[in-house]
């Protein structure tokens, strides 16, 4: 074959050819706009779970628990199981609900559950290192699943403390209707006149409602439970009107390692009160609005006249007013601390009606207390927020939900 012959070249071109032509097309390849993605389907959020009757609910709540939880076997030797007294998940006060469902546990255990030995939560008994069931309730819309908005349902959340292991476990949860419920607080959570966030009630809650099984005991509630025992066995004397009684044992948390707890100073200010020991009511309730000023924050239940700036007309409930006033006048000139003071409402009613009154009795509030120490006139400031900040969130307008009724001081930047 001559080389020079043209027609010998030609499978050469083609091959040229056919490289230049899969270049092209994967330069076009390269630069062709990105193929758009099928965006997937959103995820749907899961169903929130239908509430159930209450003491349906707590048994639910109840075995979940100790069924999971890994007792010694039926027959040996029993483990003891105390319970501290279940609470409010938000306000950590204890009602005529929670003291049922610790009753409805204790018949459980001794019913169904022969390995454990119920005892009293005492300091006594939390010497021998035991395990210690911790519950709350709480008041929650049930779509939403948070204690926000309209309470439709309410939160039943158990947990096991092991005290030798340092660690829950055990948990269960359940939901109850609000239907039949009587979230009446009990007398002492009744008459405590002030309310703000306090570190042991907080370590209280996350036990149960930040923990699982195998965390760690909250630290907080680990470091102050002999407290916590003290300051049960101080309410329950009073709940039963042992007044003296009581006084001696809140005496004696506050002089304890973790004592130093707002239901210590609640309790110490009613007890004297009740025992008509003016004075000593007078010192206990300073050291309660200390003890708001340094956490930043006090809320006191002010009861005032439906739809009104003025107090309501009955002694018992509104004789001490002036006391607290008087103390939270002159603790705050003395710690030289700036305050907004904020009126809170209950749900019911029409909310721009709710926030306008909120507005006026923090006013009002503020009015007193730069009456009685006039350097507080430039350093408080009035404000409302109607029902937005509700606690409780119940709407029942009674002794349940008087926490939404507040007024609120806080701690500001002067």
């Amino acid at each position: 074959m001559n080389p020079s012959n043209p027609i010998s070249e030609q499978p050469h071109r083609l091959d040229r050819w056919l490289l230049l032509a899969l270049a092209g097309l994967a330069l076009l390849a390269c630069q062709a706009p990105p193929q758009r993605e099928t965006a997937s389907p959103a995820a749907v959020p899961p169903a929130a779970p239908s509430p159930i009757a209450f003491d349906d609910a707590v048994l639910k709540a109840a075995n979940e628990l100790l069924s999971r939880a890994q007792l010694p076997p039926a027959g040996g030797q029993r483990q003891v199981l105390l319970i501290d007294p279940l609470v409010d998940g938000v306000t950590g006060s204890q009602s005529v609900a929670t003291r049922s469902m610790e009753q409805k546990i204790v018949d459980l255990v001794r019913r169904d559950y022969p390995q454990l030995e119920v005892q009293t939560f005492s300091t006594n008994n939390l010497a021998g290192q035991p395990l210690v069931l911790v519950g709350t309730f709480t008041p929650i819309n049930n779509g939403a699943g948070q204690p926000t908005g309209e309470r439709d349902a309410f939160r039943i959340c158990l947990a096991l403390a092991d005290l030798k292991t340092g660690k829950v476990v055990g948990k269960g949860v359940a939901r109850a209707r609000t239907d039949g419920v009587k979230t009446t607080p009990l007398p002492f959570d009744a008459d405590s006149p002030a309310w703000t966030r306090d570190a042991a009630t907080d370590g209280y809650i996350k036990t149960c409602q930040g923990s699982k099984a195998g965390d760690p005991i909250n630290p907080v509630y680990a470091a102050r439970i002999m407290a916590a025992a003290l300051l049960n066995d101080a309410s329950n004397a009073y709940n039963s009107r042992r007044y003296q009684e009581s006084l001696e044992l809140y005496r004696r948390a506050l002089g304890t390692v973790g004592g130093d707890q707002l239901r210590a100073h609640n309790g110490a200010y009613l007890a004297a009160w009740k025992l008509k020991r003016r004075d000593e009511a007078t010192l206990a309730f300073a050291r309660l609005v200390d003890y708001g000023l340094a956490n930043r924050q006090l809320s006191l239940k002010f009861l005032f006249r439906p739809g009104s700036t003025q107090f309501i007309p009955d002694a018992q409930i509104s004789g001490p007013y002036p006391l607290w006033l008087d103390q939270i006048a002159r603790r705050s000139a003395q710690n030289r601390a700036c305050l907004e003071i904020v009126g809170h409402t209950s749900r019911s009613g029409p909310e721009p009606i709710n926030q306008r009154l909120s507005v006026l009795r923090a006013q009002a509030i503020k009015d007193r207390l730069d009456s009685a120490e006039p350097q507080l006139v430039k350093r408080t400031v009035a404000s409302g927020v109607g029902s937005r900040e509700n606690l409780v969130g119940t709407g029942t307008d009674d002794a349940g939900d008087a926490l939404d009724r507040r007024v609120e001081f806080r701690v500001i930047d002067c």
